[in-house]
C-alpha cells in the first residue's frame, strides 16, 4: 500500500544549503521509488491557519519509505534541512481504493 512522507516545515531559510539539499533530495528518492505528490507552494486555506510548506512524498510502501529516511544517500543531507528550518516529519501508511470514512471506528485503518 502506498506510504508518504510528509513534512510540515516553517521558519525556513533559504540559502545555500537549502538550495543544496534541494539539489540532492530527487537523487535520494529515486532508489526508494519516492515522488513528490505535493512540495510547499501556494494554498487555499478554508479553516484556521495555515503559515507551513506543507511537503507530501509517496512511496510504495511504508518499508520503502522507512529505508529512503534511513538510508545513508538521505542521512548526509539531511541536516542541510534541519540547520536551516523547523518542523515536523512522519512516515504515514495511506488507504487502499476501498475505505470509506466510517472505516477508522471499525479498526481497519491505522490511526
Amino acid at each position: 500500500m502506498t506510504a508518504y512522507a510528509i513534512g510540515r516545515l516553517w521558519n525556513v531559510t533559504v540559502g545555500a544549503e537549502i538550495e543544496s539539499y534541494l539539489a540532492q533530495i530527487d537523487d535520494t528518492l529515486t532508489p526508494f521509488g519516492g515522488q513528490f505528490i505535493i512540495h510547499g507552494g501556494p494554498r487555499i486555506v478554508l479553516e484556521g491557519e495555515w503559515s507551513e510548506d506543507l511537503i507530501v512524498i509517496a512511496f510504495p510502501d511504508l518499508a520503502h519509505a522507512r529505508a529512503w529516511y534511513g538510508s545513508p544517500a538521505y542521512q548526509r543531507i539531511v541536516a542541510l534541512r534541519t540547520r536551516n528550518s523547523r518542523g515536523d516529519v512522519i512516515l504515514m501508511d495511506g488507504v487502499g481504493p476501498d475505505h470509506r470514512a466510517l472505516d477508522v471506528l471499525k479498526g481497519t485503518a491505522s490511526r
